[in-house]
């Protein structure tokens, strides 16, 4: 059976666009499938400035509509919807969704992953504002300011240090009484004069008017709560990836899927590509570079596969 599309990628972050472009460059069939609206985790940053080639800060919402043009104009199609089940019979994919059902011989997986929401007031509301979830993007923002970090692990630790280099101060805290992350990233943050680390300490509220203005803190040794003056807030509490449509690929102990250096997952012809696959640095160019190895990856995939047809 001959399948409706050469490809299908599945997102339209940094990584899905990118694919995308790369994907219809190179002659390919493809459709885009993006649940809400191409960019990602890109439409939530004010001024990007660290993306390469652009000089000047712009939207990231600018930065995304550029990449979804230019996919489009070599040729790639999008559509809205949500995918509900990615499922490989024989040489080709199914794919559900509620914009209809496809199949396709390859699919890049790039749905990212959500930011894990401490749920606390004022989170949502200052999202943007002072509020972040991204050190090496929105740290510069907030020089010389006291920071706020929120959790234990290596990305609270490692955004810690970062945000060392810019803050006043870093108030960390974590709510539990020693730090999950990795012995000896904890003991850097440690031993850190910038950084004051308040195990046993739980963010409760976020407070400001346009901007963060303060924290709400509550000390759960001393049964205390208190209010702290703070110029940004960092939260890092983790991160879920969204690969629920996707049955027996594998992933790693935080639920990222696993790939080989070429974006292939253990299923072949499915290949993940940004923050949903297990990788040491989720940034936007990053993103863009295992994008366009997703796509020329699948390329080469479905040449070989059309190629065994005709033996």
């Amino acid at each position: 059976m001959k399948p409706d599309r050469d490809v299908v990628i599945v997102g339209a972050g940094a990584a899905g666009l990118v694919a995308a472009q790369y994907a219809a460059r190179a002659n390919l069939n493809t459709l885009v499938i993006e649940e809400m609206a191409s960019g990602g985790q890109a439409l939530i940053i004010d001024n990007l400035e660290n993306y390469p080639g652009f000089p000047d800060p712009l939207p990231g919402f600018e930065l995304s509509q550029r990449m979804e043009t230019q996919a489009k104009n070599f040729g790639a199609e999008f559509a809205f919807g949500t995918v509900s089940e990615i499922k490989k019979e024989g040489d080709v994919f199914h794919i559900k969704s509620n914009a209809g059902d496809i199949t396709t011989y390859a699919v890049v997986l790039a749905t990212g992953a959500k930011h894990r929401l401490l749920d606390v007031p004022g989170e949502q509301e200052f999202s943007g504002r002072g509020v972040s979830y991204c050190a090496t993007c929105d740290g510069p923002f907030f020089k010389g300011q006291k920071m706020l970090v929120v959790g234990g692990g290596d990305a609270a630790c490692d955004e810690a240090m970062y945000l060392a280099n810019l803050a006043s101060k870093v108030v960390l805290v974590h709510r539990r009484g020693r730090f999950r992350a990795q012995k000896a990233l904890a003991e850097r943050v440690m031993n850190n004069p910038k950084i004051e680390v308040r195990f046993n300490t739980e963010c409760l509220t976020i407070k400001g008017d346009t901007k963060i203005t303060s924290v709400t803190l509550f000390d759960k040794i001393k049964n205390e709560e208190y209010e702290e003056e703070m110029g940004a807030a960092f939260i890092f509490v983790g991160t879920i990836p969204q690969t629920a449509a996707v049955a027996g690929v594998e992933l790693d102990e935080g639920g990222y899927v696993k790939t080989d250096e070429h974006m292939q997952t253990n299923v072949k012809g499915l290949f993940a590509a940004g923050d949903v696959r297990a990788t040491p640095f989720r940034q936007l160019i990053v993103a863009a570079g295992e994008g366009a190895i997703a796509a020329h990856s699948c390329s080469q995939y479905i040449d070989e596969l059309k190629g065994q047809a005709y033996r």
